[in-house]
């Protein structure tokens, strides 16, 4: 298939560059004979400064190099290529690119980020080395909060250290913005770049193109005592989405069928500014203090429209199956008497999110003293409305029906389609709840109004002593405290039809005409699958000019929205031996610590059975506990350029908020239930969660050479530990539930023997296993190799990754295994580049291997389906100009993104024909332009 293709030439890439590494020490050893021989033959003269001044990506590269080769530990490192520009377009993209990590595309744009196979629950994100809050539900940060523009450089630590405050189980991720004492000089830097969507839009209310422009400043004043610098970035981005989603293929007579589709044609348009700014003062070499301040606000809208079509016979669509080819999966299947849904849907999403940290230093010949003080928050309001439109009400089966024909697609989309009805007609398609799904309601739309508030204090307090005798060079103490709060508030409100009642047997209006204030013409949304068009209109509109009327959730049969606080409360004492000594001529460094974590969590919810007249009554819990991490870590420094490190440690990476929620939804019964002989059962959170925990070990060999080029291997294996299992059973007292039963219930209640405790399906510590991994990654300036080739180079990495857990049924006893959620065994990133003369090109792949990926459900719930395979290719060249001219600061370039149109797959049943989504974004083009002076 392609896609083993694309990783047989990914794999093939990295093992070409690997090998050449091989090759080099002894190429590196032939010229330094040389160069010694040429000396000795060579009269005396005066010397003279032989460097190579490098620009651009590999000053970026040379750089990142540099960060990586001083940290104490093992650790992957990216720098800006200049002031207010990364080598890519957003910082997921940046990260993804390192080795061991990898991202996962969300409407088309890197956001979520895997480390060592490890996805977004399992590590954590700093900005200037402070823990920040996210925007979702969960505590993974949502990139694209970033501007990458306005950072200048970051680490991901993969052992950690004690001191490194808030790490995760994979890494921790450090996003850092500019010192401006360290630039030394005055710098202003502006950029702007424009950006196209091939195909232009898909939508009518979001354009295909879209800009971005920043702005840098930096500093220093009072005889560079005084440091400032300020960054403000706009962007304007949009990005389009072909996606067909299949409700799942069931048997029907013996066969299996495409049991419902529901694809869309989806528009987004990221608008976002961003700001930074550090005041630093160093009045002396002793003292050093630094303000920094951080503020993003962060709009999106996605309008999203698609037809809905219930095609099984066998899940109540109402059809029946006309003819279809042989075989037990029929290429093409008829589908008569298909009764849509035509769907008008738009999300909105506004995020806010600030962080400001004060660091103050003293430092002498004896000691270092620090303290830091920092604030983030998050504040972000999601709107996600769905407008239903169609043929009749609840599926009439006097009304119009459509005749579908689904056939099987050998390339592309799993499935074309050819129907009859023309759904853009609106005298034909109208406002309603075509499938009857508001029971006695007249459901003809949804609507989830979610805020989501996240807000973080932290102080750390640390003292270093310099030793600088034997072993020990230097001893550090330190404390740090972190006050954390999150909550979220969800509002759930079907959407009927303005008139007397929302309540059919009350005489509510079953169906109308789409206003005229509200209709955006028709567009072929879905021309993608052979489907015709279909009226395009604004459900924000009718929510606003009183065609919707709002009915709550509470009074239908669905249960209550989870709403939830969850507070948390950690304590952290830390205590390290920063080690240095001689190993013979070899220089060894290190450190060995530990540190204590108390943590004092707890959540605020309600409890609620559901349906018509039910009460939530509120309910509170939680949990503190405490942990020790010790950690160690050794550089065995071979020579002047080779390092071979090892680390151990134990780490830990805190639950989802999500999962902490103390809300749960009840179930009462009529009949005990077993094996609990209980009537009550019901699924929520679980507020006295424990944190995942790890016992890795880590080994690697790293050899730095020729400014930017270095090879290293790596090695690590994970012991995991209380790891979360979110579909397990956990018992509850629902003793709260006793005076709302009913005779058969309370009946059915003395039969138990007033048992009031009964099993909620919810997440619990009841998994653990073990992660292993090796990586490979290589950054070759073929110089290194050739003289003749300078200005040539290749970036590359392999990682390999294997995982298992084991989880255990509470209620059955029962084992099972399965794989960490978003690990892929094989991750591949590679990048040829050429700078020479102002000249710039460069083309990156990159390359995961099936993964299970996280997805937004129904009603914002959480959903896991595996992928295929992602082989994506992105190119760029441009112009800088030197010293000699006129010109000199400007830079140009053209850039070029997912260049083969790679869709993003994920699959049902463990059978990769059952395809979910098939999700195509197309190629976008950006136009940049940037003068620094």
């Amino acid at each position: 298939m392609a896609y083993r293709k694309q990783f047989t030439g990914g794999i093939s890439f990295a093992a070409l560059g690997i090998a050449l590494a091989v090759s080099l020490p002894a190429v590196a050893q032939a010229q330094d004979a040389a160069a010694t021989a040429a000396d000795q033959a060579a009269p005396e003269a005066p010397a003279e400064e032989q460097g190579i001044v490098v620009t651009g990506f590999r000053q970026s590269l040379q750089n990142s190099v540099n960060l990586k080769k001083v940290q104490v530990g093992i650790a992957e490192a990216f720098s800006a290529e200049d002031i207010g520009k990364l080598p890519d377009v957003s910082i997921a993209e940046t990260l993804g690119r390192l080795p061991g990590l990898a991202v996962q595309r969300i409407d088309g744009r890197a956001q979520s980020l895997s480390v060592r196979g490890l996805g977004p629950d399992y590590s954590t994100s700093l900005l200037n080395g402070r823990e920040v809050v996210s925007s979702g539900d969960n505590r993974a940060v949502e990139y694209d909060q970033y501007p990458s523009e306005l950072i200048d450089q970051g680490v991901v630590y993969k052992t950690p250290y004690a001191g490194l405050i808030g790490q995760g189980l994979a890494g921790t991720v450090d996003l850092r913005t500019i010192r401006p004492l360290s630039k030394k000089k005055r710098i202003v830097a502006l950029s702007a770049r424009a950006e196209i969507n091939e195909g232009g839009s898909l939508n009518p209310d979001v354009r295909g193109y879209g800009y971005r422009a920043t702005g840098t400043y930096v500093d220093q004043f009072a005889d560079d005592t005084l440091g400032l610098a300020l960054g403000l970035s706009y962007q304007s981005s949009p990005s389009q989405v072909e996606r067909f989603r299949a409700w799942g293929y069931p048997g029907d007579a013996g066969y299996t069928v495409l049991g419902g589709m529901k694809p869309f044609a989806k528009s987004v348009l990221l608008d976002r500014i961003g700001a930074f700014g550090t005041l630093e003062w160093q009045p002396s070499s002793e003292w050093n203090s630094s303000l920094d301040v951080f503020y993003a606000d962060y709009k999106e809208k996605q309008p999203q429209r698609g037809i809905e079509f219930p095609l099984n016979p066998g899940w109540g669509a109402g059809t029946t199956i006309t003819s279809h080819s042989s075989g037990s999966f029929p290429d093409s299947v008829t589908f008569k008497g298909v009764q849509p849904v035509v769907r008008n849907d738009f999300d909105r999403k506004d995020t806010t999110t600030f962080a400001a940290g004060w660091n103050t230093k003293y430092e002498n010949d004896d000691v270092i003293l620090t303290a830091d003080i920092a604030y983030s928050k998050s504040d972000r309001r999601l709107q996600q409305i769905e407008s239903y439109s169609g043929l009749s009400y609840a599926a009439n089966a006097a009304a119009p029906s459509d005749t579908v024909i689904a056939t099987r697609s050998g390339n592309g989309f799993p499935f074309s389609f050819t129907n009859q009805i023309n759904y853009g007609d609106t005298n034909l398609i109208q406002l309603t709840d075509p499938r009857g799904w508001g029971g006695n309601i007249v459901q003809a739309g949804f609507i989830n109004d979610t805020r989501t508030k996240d807000e973080l204090w932290s102080g750390k307090l640390e003292a270093v002593g310099k030793i600088e005798s034997g072993f020990i060079d230097r001893l550090v103490a330190g404390v740090s405290y972190a006050d954390r709060t999150k909550s979220r508030d969800i509002t759930q409100n079907f959407l009927s039809l303005k008139g007397p009642s929302a309540y059919v047997a009350q005489g509510a209006t079953t169906r109308l005409p789409i206003p005229q204030d509200a209709l955006l013409g028709t567009v072929d949304a879905l021309s993608f699958l052979g489907i015709g068009p279909q009226v395009a209109y604004d459900p924000f509109v009718l929510l606003n000019n009183g065609t919707y009327i709002k009915t709550s959730v509470e009074s239908s049969s669905l249960p209550f929205p989870g709403d939830w606080t969850v507070k948390e409360k950690v304590y952290t004492g830390y205590a390290r031996a920063d080690l240095k000594s001689m190993v013979g001529s070899m220089e060894l460094t290190g450190n060995i610590g530990v540190q204590v974590v108390f943590t004092d969590q707890s959540s605020n919810g309600f409890n609620s059975p559901g349906g018509v007249g039910s009460v939530k009554t509120p309910v509170s819990d939680g949990d503190n506990y405490s942990h020790v991490l010790p950690s160690l870590s050794l550089n065995l420094a071979l020579n002047d350029q080779m390092k071979l490190r090892f680390g151990a440690a134990r780490t830990l990476a805190r639950p989802r908020m999500d999962q902490l929620n103390a809300s749960q939804n009840a179930s009462i019964s009529n009949s005990p239930l077993l094996p609990l002989n209980t009537i009550f059962s019901g699924s929520g959170g679980n507020p006295r969660l424990r944190p995942y925990l790890s016992d890795g070990v880590d080994l690697s060999y790293e050899w730095y050479f020729g400014g930017e080029g270095y090879f290293s291997l790596a090695s690590y294996y994970k012991k995991l530990n209380d790891f979360v299992n979110p579909n397990a059973s956990v018992t509850r007292d629902f003793a709260y539930l006793v005076p709302s039963l009913n005779a058969a219930q309370q009946a059915a209640f003395l039969a138990t023997g007033s048992n009031t405790v009964g099993f909620v399906s919810g997440p619990d510590n009841t998994a653990k296993g073990h992660i292993y991994g090796f990586e490979a990654s290589l950054a070759l300036p073929f110089r290194s190799v050739i003289p003749a080739l300078e200005g040539f180079g290749v970036q590359t990495s392999v990682s390999y990754t294997s995982s298992e857990l084991t989880i255990t049924d509470r209620q059955t006893g029962n084992s099972f295994t399965a794989t960490v959620p978003g690990l892929s065994k094989w991750v591949v990133n590679s990048t040829v580049y050429f700078e020479k003369s102002g000249f710039e090109a460069r083309v990156s792949h990159r390359y995961r291997s099936s993964y299970l990926a996280e997805f937004i459900g129904i009603s914002a719930s959480r959903d896991f389906r595996q992928t295929f395979p992602e082989s994506i290719f992105d190119a760029q060249i441009g112009y800088r100009f030197g010293e000699n001219s006129s010109l000199n600061g400007l830079s140009l370039t053209v850039q070029a993104l997912n260049l083969t149109d790679e869709p993003f797959i994920n699959y049902a049943d463990n059978d990769k024909t059952h395809v979910i989504d098939y999700e195509r974004y197309g190629r976008t083009y950006l136009l940049g332009v940037s003068y620094r002076f």
